[in-house]
């Protein structure tokens, strides 16, 4: 095994983390505070970038997109998963998670007029009968609130597809890096009222605080570093395929962390999702059809 794939399984590591991390710290803290602290930790961590002078000029010129993007790719997503784990488990939310690719191909195709391929094709109706596999297994979760947390989750994966289609289309050219400061650094200025609004009026316990830290340095700020040091060494199709490795993750930890059950029907949901996004990112290509003659 190499060095870059042994930073994949990290960095898929760390994201699956995330949701054991927002499980344990959102009923606690609350999802606004809690993805608040998040990002800014996030963006203090990446804030060395602006020492590099074309770094700051790129924050100026573009400062619009990179608020747009930090908005639909960090605050508005991140803040849906916060409210869903109150109410989900984590390795459902993961997989979950892995419908971004879906939705950045729906989106390509409806609202930027982009074709989409016949594999891309099969690949969304794979995906959502993935999710309705999965969307049948929650009627075994109890509480009023699971279809309003589903429905939190397919917010932020969403907002993740467009975002990714507005970068592409309004950021070409500008540093990954400092795309990655500059949408942390403006989810935290969007985020800190709403925060300071709805921050608990009880005492936080301990493991909250340390599981928001984990979440800002671990599963953000650290993470990121890794993802974009993948990008420059093996490109950004390897790194992308993290995606199909985060939800086995988060399943793993909910399991071995919070004792979350891993029904037959989640690992039925999650294969077929895997296989959709697959299909949609070119990693599984279809059978090409034989011409007549």
């Amino acid at each position: 095994m190499n060095r870059h794939t042994v930073e994949l399984l990290i960095l898929a590591a760390l994201w699956g983390g995330s949701f054991l991390f927002m499980r344990v710290a959102a009923p606690e803290l609350g999802p606004i505070p809690m993805i608040a602290l998040r990002v800014g930790i996030a963006s203090l961590m990446l804030s060395p970038v602006l020492l590099d002078p074309r770094a700051r000029a790129e924050v100026r010129t573009y400062w619009k997109p990179l608020l747009i993007v930090g908005i639909t790719n960090s605050a508005l997503p991140f803040c849906m998963f916060g409210y869903s784990m109150l109410y989900l488990n984590a390795g459902f939310d993961a997989i979950l998670n892995a419908t971004t690719p879906l939705w950045t191909a729906a989106i390509a195709a409806l609202w930027f007029r982009l074709p989409l391929s016949r594999a891309a094709v099969f690949g969304l109706a794979l995906g959502i009968a993935g999710v309705a596999i999965l969307v049948s297994d929650s009627l075994s979760l109890q509480g009023p609130h699971v279809p309003a947390a589903i429905a939190a989750v397919m917010v932020a994966t969403i907002s993740y597809g467009f975002a990714g289609n507005y970068s592409k289309r309004h950021l070409v050219g500008v540093k990954p890096t400092t795309v990655a400061f500059a949408s942390m650094a403006f989810a935290t200025l969007v985020l800190l009222l709403p925060a300071l609004a709805t921050l608990p009026s009880a005492p936080v316990p301990m493991r909250a605080w340390l599981a928001t830290l984990g979440l800002g340095v671990l599963c953000t700020g650290i993470a990121y570093v890794i993802y974009f040091r993948l990008i420059a060494h093996v490109g950004a199709a390897f790194a992308a395929s993290v995606t199909f490795l985060v939800p086995v993750f988060g399943m793993i930890w909910g399991a071995l962390f919070l004792g979350e059950k891993v029904t037959p029907l989640m690992l039925a949901g999650c294969a077929v999702i895997l296989l959709g996004a697959a299909l949609i990112t070119g990693r599984i290509k279809l059978p090409m059809a034989r011409s007549a003659g």
